[in-house]
C-alpha cells in the first residue's frame, strides 16, 4: 500500500516536471529561442545570412580558386623540379678489391650518386673515356683517382665531392694495409660507427618543427588579414548601404554584429579547413616534401590559436567598420589596427628562423594581440610549458570578452551615424541610443 502511495506520488510529480517543461518549451519558442544557448534565432538568421552572401559572392569562389591554385604550385613545382640521383660512371683500371668497391659505393650514396663501375682496358682507354664526358672518374690500380679536369676549391658538384671523398677515404684505407693490417682489421676499421655524444641541454629545433612553424605563421598571417578584412568590410558595406538600418528595425544591434562576426568567421574557417585538407592530400599523393614530417603538437597549437586571434580581432575591426562612412576610409582605419599583427608576425618569422626564444617572444606570447604568432612558435621550439600555453589563452579569451563588450558599444553608437567618419572619443562619450 505504501509503495503504491509513493509510485502515484512519483507520477504526479514527473507529469508536473513535464507540464513546466513543455509550457517553458512553447514559451521560448514564442520568443524565438531555439535551443542556441547564447545564440538566438536574430543571431541564428543574421549568421546565417552572412554565409549565404559569403558562399554567393564571386570574390569569394575566385578567391578561393587562386588560393588552391597558389597552394598547388608550391607544392607541385618543387616535385617536379626535385633532381633525381645522379648515376655516376667510375672507370676501374687494373684491379679494385671488393673492400674498395663496397667503399666507392657507400660514398657514392652518401652525395646522391649511385656509382656503375665500368671496367676499362687500359690508362689511355680510360683517359679517352675521360676526355669524351663517358666517364666521370678513373680509379688506377686502386691507388690513384683520374678525372677530366681539376677540381677547385669552390666546385661542389656532385662529382667533386665524390672525388674528394674517396680520395680522402681510399687514402686511409690504402695506409691501413701499408700498415700490414690484415682484410678483417681493415674491414673493421673502416667500418667503425662515430661516438655517441651525450648533451646537456636539448638542442635548437630544426627541420620538420621549424617548418611547421614557419608555414603555421605564414598560414595564420594571411588568413587573419584577410577575414579581418572580411568583417571590416561588410560592416562598412551595410552602412553605407543603408542595408543595416532595414536590420535594425527587426535585430538588436549587438545581436547584429554577433549575427555578423559568427556567419563570416564560420566561412572563414571552413576556407581554411578546405585549404589546409587539400594542401596535406596533395602533398601527400605528389610525394612532396614540404609538409612531410609536420610536427602535430605545432599544427594543433597553430589553428587553436589561428581561433583565438580572429576571436579577438574581429571585434575589433567590426567596429572599425561601423565608424566608416565611404570605402575611402577603409585604409586609415584598417593600417592602425594591422600594426600589432604585423610586429607579432616579423618577430614570431625571425624567431622560428633562427630557432631562439628570446625574451621579447616570450612576452608576445602572453599579449592577445601577438600572441597567435608567438605562441606556437614557442611550443615549436620547446620553450613553453602546458601550463604557460594555457594561462596565455586564458587570458587571450578575457581580453576577447573584454574586447567584444567595448567593440558592441562602439557599434551600437556609430552605426547609424552617415555622412563622415565617425571619432572614437566621440563615440565613447556619446550614449547608446
Amino acid at each position: 500500500m505504501r509503495a503504491g502511495i509513493v509510485a502515484v506520488v512519483a507520477v504526479l510529480v514527473a507529469l508536473r516536471v513535464w507540464s513546466r517543461h513543455r509550457r517553458r518549451s512553447a514559451k521560448d519558442r514564442s520568443r524565438g529561442r531555439f535551443g542556441l544557448g547564447p545564440f538566438n534565432s536574430d543571431v541564428a538568421l543574421v549568421a546565417a545570412r552572412e554565409i549565404r552572401e559569403r558562399l554567393r559572392g564571386r570574390i569569394f569562389r575566385v578567391g578561393t580558386l587562386l588560393i588552391l591554385a597558389a597552394v598547388a604550385a608550391a607544392i607541385v613545382i618543387p616535385v617536379l623540379n626535385k633532381e633525381k640521383p645522379s648515376a655516376g660512371q667510375v672507370g676501374v683500371v687494373g684491379g679494385l678489391p671488393t673492400a674498395f668497391r663496397t667503399t666507392v659505393v657507400a660514398f657514392g650514396k652518401s652525395v646522391g650518386t649511385k656509382i656503375h663501375f665500368v671496367h676499362e682496358p687500359d690508362l689511355a682507354a680510360a683517359r679517352g673515356a675521360l676526355r669524351s664526358g663517358s666517364l666521370d672518374l678513373a680509379i688506377v690500380n686502386g691507388r690513384g683517382l683520374l678525372v677530366n679536369e681539376a677540381i677547385g676549391p669552390n666546385d661542389t658538384s656532385t662529382t667533386a665531392q665524390l672525388v674528394l671523398t674517396l680520395a680522402q677515404n681510399l687514402g686511409v684505407v690504402e695506409a691501413m694495409q701499408a700498415a700490414n693490417l690484415s682484410a678483417t682489421q681493415v674491414s673493421v676499421l673502416a667500418h667503425a660507427k662515430p661516438l655517441r655524444v651525450t648533451s646537456l641541454q636539448p638542442g635548437k629545433q630544426k627541420g620538420a618543427t621549424q617548418t611547421t612553424s614557419v608555414v603555421g605563421l605564414i598560414l595564420v598571417f594571411i588568413m587573419l588579414s584577410q577575414y579581418n578584412a572580411w568583417v571590416l568590410m561588410g560592416v562598412m558595406e551595410e552602412k553605407t548601404s543603408r542595408v543595416v538600418e532595414v536590420l535594425l528595425a527587426a535585430v538588436r544591434p549587438v545581436k547584429l554584429l554577433a549575427g555578423k562576426v559568427l556567419g563570416i568567421g564560420s566561412v572563414a574557417f571552413a576556407q581554411a579547413t578546405l585549404i589546409v585538407a587539400f594542401a596535406l592530400v596533395l602533398a601527400s599523393s605528389v610525394g612532396s616534401d614540404l609538409l612531410k614530417g609536420t610536427a602535430p603538437l605545432v599544427v594543433v597549437s597553430t589553428l587553436l590559436w589561428l581561433v583565438l586571434g580572429f576571436a579577438f580581432y574581429c571585434w575589433v575591426y567590426a567596429a572599425a567598420g561601423s565608424m566608416a562612412s565611404r570605402q575611402a576610409q577603409v585604409q586609415s582605419l584598417a593600417f592602425p589596427l594591422s600594426i600589432p599583427i604585423i610586429f607579432g608576425y616579423v618577430t614570431s618569422l625571425t624567431a622560428a628562423s633562427s630557432s631562439n626564444a628570446s625574451s621579447l617572444i616570450k612576452v608576445l606570447a602572453y599579449l592577445p594581440p601577438t600572441a597567435p604568432f608567438a605562441m606556437p612558435v614557442l611550443v615549436g621550439l620547446g620553450a613553453v610549458t602546458w601550463w604557460e600555453f594555457t594561462a596565455s589563452a586564458a587570458l587571450s579569451v578575457v581580453c576577447t570578452v573584454a574586447v567584444a563588450r567595448l567593440a558592441a558599444s562602439v557599434y551600437q553608437r556609430a552605426i547609424l551615424h552617415t555622412g563622415r567618419r565617425v571619432q572614437l572619443r566621440e563615440v565613447l562619450s556619446r550614449r547608446a541610443a
